[in-house]
């Protein structure tokens, strides 16, 4: 994982944690759990990073919920 890559998933961790008013660990342990973290926020960087703040944390909220990580 590159340094971008890091920072840019700590921005999406804000982001949901921000938008679902949860706590960063949290969201962070369910990104992780579900596979979401590496999978799709680190693997997609290239693309993702090229979307609008409110995108990324409404495709990151459907992705969770999709893949069971929030209920």
């Amino acid at each position: 994982m590159t340094f971008d890559q890091l920072d840019f998933a700590v921005y999406c961790i804000g982001l949901v944690a921000s938008k679902l008013n949860m706590n960063q660990t949290d969201v962070y342990d369910r990104l992780k759990k579900s596979g979401i973290l590496r999978g799709y926020i680190v693997k997609g960087y290239d693309a993702l990073h090229t979307f609008s703040s409110d995108y990324i944390a409404d495709d990151l909220i459907d992705y969770m919920k999709e893949k069971g990580a929030l209920e």
